[in-house]
């Protein structure tokens, strides 16, 4: 506004500067591996202040900065990382073009992306963790079958779980709010014995996939552990996929913007199993960030609006389906005096 005084955010470039400064002059003097830490900690800080600046209007701009800080020095240090783990130049080029073109494309959509759609936008957004968190946990299978202990094979499992999940919810609830899909709840028979079965396949699925002898100790023919493995991760994909649509189509457009903020803990929650999957630190902690916010404003919201949070998150689980009634006719009588 015209009487607001003059922001300074140009300032921050000033400290962010010299951090990165600091991580190319470790780099050359060979201590990279401490510097590397420290701009991780100086992400996660960023990013928990982000958050904290985006509660207030007042803030909200200062809370973009230091969110905008907080991912320029999450990729640093990750650069960093990938240097420290022996990455050669042909995976820097790779990671750079990717970075660009990512960055164009989000440039060019968030700049058509009127204050109204931003909903939308940011349940499309989420799809798109959804399916990174898939795709890493499937590669990092793919790349190491037979190799992986059992804790890495959990965080495999419940990234796919969680990433297909958020991946179909977010892109039914964008279709939702864009108007591309009815906002009308969809109301098949048995909506609560439906969510609960698929789940049972998910959990039956992650318990082959822990025990890929199952097969064998089960008199199952021609039936590898590693074929084991892959059946499992494959029909949890397939199932949870399922699961995340079918949620998100059983509540009505109007829970939608509580449903974005459902989707938005379950892809931190996500990132939180690729962190545990990748050994990465920060990502565990921006993700338990997010997965925390969002469950707390999901919570907030639902009391905002008088919803059920249970209800939401289990895709209308438990609510009375109303069968309409006899049609009731009003008729008013003219009042003479």
């Amino acid at each position: 506004r015209p009487e607001d005084p003059k922001d300074y955010f140009e300032l921050y470039a000033v400290p962010s500067a010299v951090l990165l400064a600091g991580l190319a002059a470790g780099y050359a003097s060979g201590n990279l591996d401490t510097v590397s830490g420290s701009v991780a900690i100086a992400a996660a800080i960023c990013s928990i202040g982000a958050i904290a600046g985006l509660a207030d209007q007042k803030t909200a701009q200062t809370g973009n900065v230091l969110g905008i800080a907080g991912v320029t020095f999450g990729l640093a240090a990750t650069a960093a990382d990938m240097s420290l783990a022996g990455a050669g130049t042909a995976a820097f080029e790779q990671v750079g073009i990717l970075g660009a073109g990512g960055s164009a494309v989000g440039a060019a959509i968030a700049s058509q992306v009127g204050p109204t759609e931003l909903p939308q936008t940011v349940a499309a957004f989420h799809s798109l963790v959804g399916i990174a968190a898939m795709a890493g946990a499937a590669g990092e299978y793919l790349g190491n079958v037979g190799s992986l202990d059992g804790g890495t094979l959990g965080a495999i499992y419940l990234a796919v779980f969680i990433g297909a999940v958020t991946f179909t919810g977010s892109v039914v609830a964008y279709g939702k709010l864009a108007g591309m899909l009815s906002s009308a709840p969809l109301a098949l028979p048995g909506i609560d014995q439906l969510n609960l079965s698929m789940v049972g396949v998910i959990a039956l699925g992650m318990a082959a996939f822990l025990n890929p002898s199952l097969g064998a100790s089960l008199g199952v023919d021609g039936l590898t552990p590693e074929a084991l493995q892959l059946s499992s991760l494959s029909v949890a994909a397939v199932v949870s996929s399922v699961l995340g649509l079918h949620l998100v189509s059983s509540i009505g457009g109007p829970d939608m913007p509580v449903v974005i903020t459902v989707l938005n803990s379950y892809s931190g929650w996500a990132l939180v199993a690729e962190g545990f999957l990748l050994g990465n630190p920060l990502l565990c902690q921006v993700g338990a960030l997010i997965g925390f916010s969002g469950a707390i404003l999901t919570y907030i919201m639902c009391e905002a609006m008088g919803r059920n949070i249970a209800s939401v998150i289990f895709g209308g689980a438990g609510t009375p389906i109303v069968v309409a009634g006899e049609k009731v006719e009003m008729r008013s009588e003219e009042r003479r005096v």
